[in-house]
């Protein structure tokens, strides 16, 4: 009898990440990103400065996203529910963290968020550091995608560092909704005092799966 060995190695699990179309759209945008800056003249040091900042501020980028935009409660207003598309999203998440379907963001709403954030940036700061602002900030977004979906595939922890922000998700997931809200990094945690020491002090929260 002939066993089937199952690839579970993280080649495997980066193209099955790759063959989501929202990796292709930001590939895209940073493609295009990278090009505006190279045309605008060589690297200069505020280039390092403003890409330092964006990269800074990502442990609370994650932070407030997570808990104000993904896990915003539905509203009743004149007498109807109203909810965000991405709180909607996220809780379909929350009900199966399995389902690789349902991790990264939709297709849809990267296509649309994100040529309004990059005008808004472009209109912030002066050229030709506002494409670097976009480039750094698309490349964070791509590692926060790919660091997400690794995390709810089968493939299991073998670093150090990547071991516990395996562990802290997971522990989003199927412990308590509303701790351990950092992904990629759990500074805004750790910072925000949403990173309980000890697992056994935060209570099983009976709503981890509902967000209700």
């Amino acid at each position: 009898m002939t066993s089937t060995r199952v690839d579970d190695s993280l080649g495997h699990h980066f193209r099955g990440f790759i063959r989501y179309p929202t990796p292709k759209v930001l590939a895209g945008y940073f493609a295009a990103a990278v090009v505006l800056r190279l045309v605008s003249g060589p690297p200069r040091w505020p280039d390092l400065a403003v890409a330092a900042g964006i990269i800074a501020f990502e442990p609370f980028t994650e932070w407030l996203i997570h808990v104000f935009v993904l896990h915003a409660r539905p509203r009743t207003l004149f007498g109807r529910t109203w909810e965000i598309s991405s709180a909607r999203g996220h809780r379909l998440h929350h009900e199966d963290p399995s389902d690789l379907d349902q991790v990264g963001l939709p297709v849809w709403a990267t296509a649309g968020a994100v040529p309004v954030g990059a005008l808004i940036v472009w209109f912030l700061l002066p050229s030709p550091y506002n494409a670097t602002a976009i480039i750094t900030s698309l490349a964070m977004l791509t590692l926060y995608e790919w660091t997400h979906h690794l995390i709810h595939t089968t493939y299991r922890p073998r670093g150090r560092y990547y071991r516990s922000i395996w562990r802290t998700h997971r522990l989003h997931h199927y412990r308590n909704e509303h701790h351990w809200f950092g992904v990629t990094v759990t500074l805004g945690d750790r910072v925000l005092r949403t990173y309980p020491k000890n697992k056994t002090d935060v209570p099983l929260s009976p709503t981890a799966r509902t967000l209700a």
